[in-house]
């Protein structure tokens, strides 16, 4: 999956994956082929935190 740029956009289009066809972040990073580490480390750079049991990205 190609990514956006911007982080905003990048954690609507994730939270809408979660939701609708991801049980987790793993088995979304997996089945999109996106490096987790990387992934939330820019989405904590603009203030959100993945929360597992709300299967989607937070204010944090």
């Amino acid at each position: 999956m190609s990514l956006p740029s911007d982080p905003f956009i990048l954690l609507s289009v994730l939270n809408t994956k979660l939701r609708d066809f991801y049980p987790s972040l793993e088995e979304c990073c997996k089945a999109e082929d996106i490096d987790p580490k990387a992934l939330t480390k820019k989405l904590k750079s603009v203030g959100y935190v993945y929360s597992p049991d709300r299967n989607q990205f937070i204010p944090g």
